[in-house]
This record gives structure tokens, sequence and C-alpha cells, in this order.
């Protein structure tokens, strides 16, 4: 990449900029507070109200149904509304809203597993509103040559959630319940609303002639696009094998290689920090080889290191798999997250990233019942070889794509 002035900033300089450090800092705290919620609502729903192995699957299905029905028609709607960053606004609030509800009808003896099902669902689809504005927020705030930089912050923030928000979640549940530790959740929500609604930006607008967001024609625009078609197939391709691997890893280590529950969390706490140190090596990477060839690279060291699990015989190889992967998952995610945002024109920019959710939401539960399928058909260790050795065929898309040359960030085409 040409080593321009707007180059050489080092990523902090973006934080010293006003609106987005506003912008960051309410991804943050927002990020933070999702990772409370994680364990916090599975908490809540065992503990409190006696749900049992199918009625976690329903809370789990409830909170993901929205991306799958939602993402789509939502970013087609959103690109032709004007105001994003109130839309966001408003979702951070809603989600505040009912995190809200569930302590007060649990201490109300009202709370239900039902009722817990529709804020599950009710989040999740705000959650779904939030994310396919915040595309097109993003392009409004950030300049072009910065779009990596300021990615690698943005998944610095999420790579450190993994790393403290579970344990502060853990820490809430057990000094103030499951129930109370919603609360805090429900808190970053409000101050997430408050750091957006003091930002200073000027929204681009669609064009009135444009053509915008429509559901069709944004799909149309994917799959023409070499570029983003390859990343799309590419990506869910290889969600597709890493959620045949997600269904058996806790099975296969807990029971095979006999981890305990508590050596399986440092393991886990490895990978974050692994995503952590991917954040921060991901803009440097992309600069030295070029954004196309650290996007292939993220596509291989993501999975490549997951090889290492089935060779497993206790608990090192384990630390060391979790770890580089988790570094080539921030990378991937950088690096793809900013070419799409850089190939795609803004008025489509929210429709292409519900496009993107709705493909590759729907290869999970897939992926996950293929891999329950295979492992109790063929055994738990044949089906994580077939899963981690096909996850590496999802970068072929890529190589076979003009990323594979691709140095700078691409120029919006309408594919």
């Amino acid at each position: 990449m040409t080593d321009t002035l707007q180059e050489r900033r080092d990523p902090p300089a973006l934080l010293r900029r006003p609106p987005f450090r506003r912008y960051w800092s309410a991804q943050t705290v927002s990020l933070f507070g999702d990772q409370i919620t994680v364990l916090a609502m599975p908490l809540l729903a065992v503990l409190a109200i006696g749900a049992g192995p199918a009625e976690m699957g329903y809370l789990t299905a409830a909170a993901l149904a929205p991306n799958l029905v939602f993402s789509l028609p939502a970013g087609a709607w959103v690109d032709r509304y004007p105001y994003k960053r109130r839309l966001m606004i408003a979702a951070d609030l809603g989600r505040a809203g009912l995190l809200l509800l569930v302590p007060i009808l649990w201490w109300s003896g009202s709370l239900t597993l039902t009722i817990l099902y529709a804020v599950a669902f009710g989040t999740g689809t705000l959650s779904v509103l939030f994310e396919v504005a915040h595309s097109s927020l993003f392009a409004s705030l950030v300049e072009r040559p910065d779009y990596v930089r300021a990615n690698s912050l943005v998944n610095g923030s999420r790579a450190m959630s993994y790393v403290a928000g579970p344990s502060v979640g853990g820490l809430l549940v057990q000094v103030f319940t499951a129930p109370f530790a919603l609360i805090a959740d429900a808190v970053t929500f409000v101050a997430s609303a408050g750091f957006l609604s003091r930002m200073a930006v000027t929204e681009r607008r669609p064009p009135a002639t444009a053509e915008g967001g429509g559901m069709a024609s944004g799909m149309r625009f994917v799959l023409r696009s070499p570029v983003l078609r390859a990343i799309l197939f590419g990506t869910s391709t290889l969600n597709l094998f890493n959620y045949i691997f997600a269904a058996l890893f806790v099975l296969y280590v807990t029971t095979q290689l006999h981890v305990s529950p508590g050596l399986l969390g440092l393991i886990t706490g490895a990978g974050a920090i692994g995503g952590l140190v991917g954040a921060v090596l991901a803009e440097r990477i992309a600069r030295r080889i070029g954004i196309g060839p650290a996007l292939i690279a993220g596509m291989v060291v993501f999975p490549a290191p997951l090889i290492l699990v089935p060779l497993a015989t206790g608990p090192g190889l384990l630390f060391v798999a979790e770890f580089v992967a988790a570094l080539g998952v921030m990378l991937l995610d950088i690096a793809a997250g900013s070419v799409q945002t850089a190939a795609t024109p803004h008025e489509r920019l929210s429709v292409v990233s519900g496009f993107k959710r709705t493909v590759n939401y729907g290869i999970r539960p897939i992926g996950a019942v293929l891999g329950g399928a295979l492992g109790a058909t063929i055994g738990v260790r044949p089906a994580l070889w077939i899963a981690t050795v096909g996850a590496l065929l999802g970068v072929v898309w890529i190589v076979f794509s003009p990323l594979r040359r691709m140095r700078e960030l691409p120029v919006t085409s309408e594919g």
C-alpha cells in the first residue's frame, strides 16, 4: 500500500477524533454487555426458572431466529432510511428496556420461560436493526484509508470483551444473581445510546434516483460482484465446517480428553487473547502484504490450527489451536469487513450487510446439525477431521478471485 501520511497514522490517532471515539466507545461498552448476557440469560433460565435441555434449545433459537428472518428486509429498509444513527440509538434503548423487564418480572414472581423467549427474540430483532445500520454509519464516519485501522480498533474491543466479559458476567451473577446481572447489560446499552447521541456526523444519504437497497437488487449486486461473491461463499463454506466443529468440540475435549470445565475455560480464554493479538497485528499485516493476501491468510490461519484438536492427547495442543485460530479470525474479520465496505456503494451497505448475515447465520444451524449427525454416525474424532480439513476449502473461493492480487482496498463499483 502507498505509504502516505494518512496511512502512517497509528490507530490511537483515530481515537483523538471525538466522533469516532464516541462511536468506538459505544461499540465497546455494548460488546462487554453482550458477553454478560451470553452468560446471565442461560443461567437465569436454568437456575431461576428450571429450564431443561429442550427449553435451552428454544431460548437459543429465539435469540438467533431474527438474524434469519429479518436481516435482509431490515437491511433493504435501512438503506432507504436516512438517519441510521437514530435507528441505532432506538435499538440500544429498546434492548435496554427489554432487559430491564426481566429482573422486574422476576422480582414480582411473573417471569416465565415464554416471556424469556420473547425477550430473547425482541433483543435479537433490535440487534439485527443495530448491526445493519452500523455498516452505513461506519462508512459515513470513517475515511476510506482508515477502514482497516478502524476495524482493528472495533474488533480489538470485541476480542477484549471475550477475555473480560465472561469473567465480569460470572462475578455479577455470583454476587447479584442472574436476573439482576442483566441490569448491567441494560446499562451498557443506555451508555452506548448516550455515546451515539453525542456524535457529530454527517450521514451520507442515498441519491433520490438511486436504486437503493431493495432486497433483490442487493442480492444481485453481491452475487455479480467477483469480490463480494468470493467473500460470501468463502466465509459461508468456512462457517459450515466450523459449526460442525463447534457442535462436537466441547463433547470431545470433556469426554475423550477428560478436560475439566475450569481448564476448558482457560483454553477458551487463550483463544480470546489470540483474538486480541490478531486485532493489533491485522493492520500491519494488511499494509505489508496487501489487503487481499491478508484476507487469504485469515482464511487459512483461522481453520488450520484446529487440525491440532483431533490430534491432541492433552490440553497443550488445544491451547495452541485456540490461540492461533482466534488470531486468524480477527485477521479475517478485519480484512473482509474492510473490503466489503470499500467495495459496496454507500446506498447498498445495509442490504449487503443484511444479506451476508442471512447467509452466514443460516449456514450455522445446518453445520451444527451435520456435526451431530456425523458424530453419531462415524464417531466424534473422525467428524472433527472432516470439519477441520473441510474448513480450509473456504479459501479456494478467495484464491480464484481478484482478491488474490489485491494490494489496496477495492474501488466501489456496480459489480
